[in-house]
């Protein structure tokens, strides 16, 4: 096809509050990168807090930059030494970049390096026309995927990481903080993945019966007596694995003193700050195995994901509550905002 000079993105132009739409040359791929036409983006909470401009923000981006980690393409340019992929082929990517000669990469773990850019935030991402993705990080979809689920492989990838982070085949599974975007994703994974049992808390009562209906046995209020109600449904032995997507103190120390004696708690929310936990209590006497979770494994998590999405196994299709042209990212960005939407798509 023949590319535009100039396309639309949606930026972080300057330090503040609030995003802009520009029009930008289009990017050009270098050696061993691709260029992808962008079907379809999804707005991530991390891209909320830049909107918002946080502390974190403020402390790691640098302005001008495109937003935008998830999103679904078709590549439409190939850079020098790049001759494995076809032009058409529909694709997402990776939005962990290890850099060349990055430091302490452990093989299987690629995901943790430290030497690391993040498309969308260290380099332009996918609000946009078109986005560059390094080959190494590209990853070619079935074309029955629709762009729309193509797109949200990059949260679905947390989702299944922490899942099967553990065996949860026949054990009783608790995720706290299952209302939010990630945790409803990691109810029909632990379902698929045979757990004997899937519980739920969240503080929206909007989003704990979305976790009813995305196969929940139980769904509880964080705000109630969640240890009690668990200890009622396990006949007072607790559940066998916990599964962490909050960053909530409370909803941690609800979630280890859930837990069994001997069980496993994996630990992706992230804390706005440092937490209180009885250590003795919740992991030590308790023999209880703690993991923190990052990423997705590239690229084991997203082989487990093609498996998942092209066998109807899960369907995500549910959790896609707003879709927005891409010129209409204002009242996108306020549907996420607002706290009420579910996943929220662009499309370009």
């Amino acid at each position: 096809m023949t590319l535009p000079e100039t396309m639309r993105a949606v930026r972080k132009l300057a330090p503040g509050e609030g995003l802009g739409l520009a029009r930008v040359p289009v990017p050009q791929p270098g050696a061993g990168e691709v260029l992808l036409k962008v079907t379809a983006a999804s707005i991530c909470g991390t891209d909320v807090h830049i909107y918002n401009w946080d502390s974190w923000s403020a402390s790691r981006i640098r302005p001008p930059v495109t937003l935008g980690h998830e999103f679904a393409g078709e590549v439409v340019a190939l850079g020098p030494g790049v001759d494995d992929v076809a032009l058409g082929a529909p694709a997402s990517g990776e939005g962990h970049v290890v850099l060349e000669g990055a430091r302490h990469v452990v093989p299987g773990h690629e995901h943790l390096a430290k030497d690391m850019e993040v498309i969308g935030i260290d380099r332009d991402g996918a609000f946009a026309e078109f986005v560059v993705v390094p080959r190494r990080n590209l990853w070619l979809n079935d074309p029955s995927l629709p762009p729309e689920v193509a797109c949200l492989q990059d949260p679905f990838g947390n989702a299944v990481h922490t899942v099967h982070a553990q065996d949860v085949a026949g054990r009783t599974v608790l995720i706290t903080g299952g209302g939010g975007l990630i945790g409803l994703m990691a109810i029909p994974v632990a379902r698929v993945a045979g757990a004997a049992a899937v519980y739920v808390t969240d503080v929206n009562p909007s989003r704990l019966a979305v976790a009813r209906a995305m196969g929940a046995d139980g769904a509880f209020d964080a705000r109630s007596d969640v240890v009690a109600a668990i200890e009622d449904r396990t006949d007072g032995a607790g559940v066998d694995v916990v599964l962490e997507m909050s960053g909530s103190a409370r909803a941690i120390d609800q979630g280890a003193r859930a837990l069994r004696p001997g069980g496993e708690m994996a630990v992706l929310g992230l804390p706005s700050g440092p937490i209180e936990l009885d250590w003795a209590s919740h992991v030590v006497l308790k023999g209880a195995t703690v993991r923190g979770i990052y990423g997705r494994k590239i690229w084991e998590t997203w082989h487990r994901m093609r498996r998942l999405l092209q066998t109807g196994a899960v369907d995500l299709r549910p959790l896609i509550s707003h879709r927005f042209a891409l010129d209409d990212f204002q009242p996108a960005f306020d549907a996420m905002r607002a706290g009420e939407s579910l996943k929220v798509v662009l499309l370009p």
